[in-house]
């Protein structure tokens, strides 16, 4: 199975989450693997941890969506577009495994196709921002240690 196929699965799982019950969950889960044909062990068992890794930062997730949607919390967003921006948000912070640009290109596409006509425009508009604002941290980061270098480099010249 390719990974946007997983990827789809995954959103459609967390999209579950919103209408289950924690308990109601496991069975959830169980009933929508065994409905998948022809789904190998690997490919069930790196949607059921990635959809658990998640879960399990939802906080820090919503967090993050709150401060980059101006006027529009988590709990005012359509269950489509919270749930694109929670997968998506989830690979760009914390899977090395996704580049930046496939999660928010996924979630987009996931947002257009499940969502509603305006979804895609405005899933693309959050994830931007927070792309923005951790290249911005990424690139505050950087001259700092090139200057720790530089002082190296001149230190071992001195001597």
């Amino acid at each position: 199975m390719k990974r946007r196929e997983q990827r789809e699965h995954i959103f459609k799982l967390l999209f579950m989450t919103e209408f289950n019950s924690e308990e109601e969950m496991t069975e959830q889960l169980s009933l929508y693997f065994e409905g998948l044909p022809e789904l190998s062990e690997a490919d069930q068992e790196y949607m059921k941890k990635k959809f658990e890794h998640v879960r399990e930062h939802l906080s820090e997730i919503d967090e993050c969506i709150n401060s980059a949607s101006h006027g529009w919390k988590t709990r005012r967003m359509s269950r489509v577009d919270l749930t694109a921006l929670r997968l998506a948000v989830y690979e760009m912070k914390m899977d090395e495994d996704v580049p930046v640009g496939v999660a928010i290109n996924e979630a987009v596409e996931l947002a257009k196709r499940f969502g509603g006509e305006a979804s895609g425009s405005f899933v693309n508009g959050v994830l931007g921002k927070i792309a923005s604002e951790k290249e911005e941290k990424g690139s505050a980061e950087e001259p700092a240690e090139a200057v720790q270098e530089t002082s190296s480099e001149h230190e071992a010249e001195k001597e």
